[in-house]
């Protein structure tokens, strides 16, 4: 199997069972998305493998070690950085977890942020498409509630990948879902105020 077919078999059995937030959709169907954009981004394996595996670090309990030995360090090293840190009450870290993931993403090579782009563009078509249908009823599926805060994060993202990748279509699709579900709600970056926007 070349590795990318190896990575989208190992990323379809550590998400077995799983289902995205607040649907019945397999969450396979995520990192399966975030592999096709990427493909209109670049050819490199390695790049690809790890927008499949994005999510195993974070979501599954797959450790970093365990990637080295299956896909070597280019591709655990990308997967490590797209993986927020863990731990604490989700509500409450927040705003730490977000804030680190601005801060890589700053610090992120082209490829890191071309895994990044991939898995924000999926989410947020995935957001549209709900906010679209429900309204502000989306945000509340979230630990985080307060629509300023995501507005912030996908705002900071978008405009750390602008340098990179603002030529291509996925940046522009991208900006686009940002601008049509936020529109005018304001930025707040969390900090204090997080542990009075979280729900209880």
């Amino acid at each position: 199997m070349t590795l990318v077919t190896q990575a989208v078999v190992f990323a379809a059995q550590a998400h077995d069972g799983a289902l995205r937030k607040g649907s019945q959709i397999p969450y396979i169907v995520h990192p399966m998305e975030a592999v096709a954009i990427a493909s209109t981004l670049t050819d490199d394996p390695h790049v690809l493998a790890a927008a499949a595996l994005h999510d195993v670090m974070e979501d599954c309990a797959v450790d970093y070690d365990t990637l080295l030995a299956r896909f070597g360090s280019r591709v655990a090293d990308l997967v490590r950085d797209e993986s927020q840190p863990q731990g604490g009450n989700p509500c409450r870290s927040w705003g730490m977890r977000k804030r680190e993931t601005v801060r890589r993403l700053e610090a992120g090579s082209r490829e890191a942020q071309i895994v990044a782009l991939a898995d924000k563009l999926s989410n947020m078509r995935a957001i549209g498409r709900d906010y679209a249908r429900e309204g502000e009823a989306v945000f509340l599926r979230f630990h985080q509630q307060d629509k300023r805060m995501h507005a912030w994060y996908y705002r900071s993202c978008a405009a750390l990948m602008e340098g990179e990748l603002g030529l291509t279509q996925a940046w522009r699709e991208l900006k686009g879902l940002i601008d049509r579900v936020f529109g005018d709600v304001p930025s707040l970056e969390p900090g204090e105020e997080e542990e009075n926007a979280c729900a209880g």
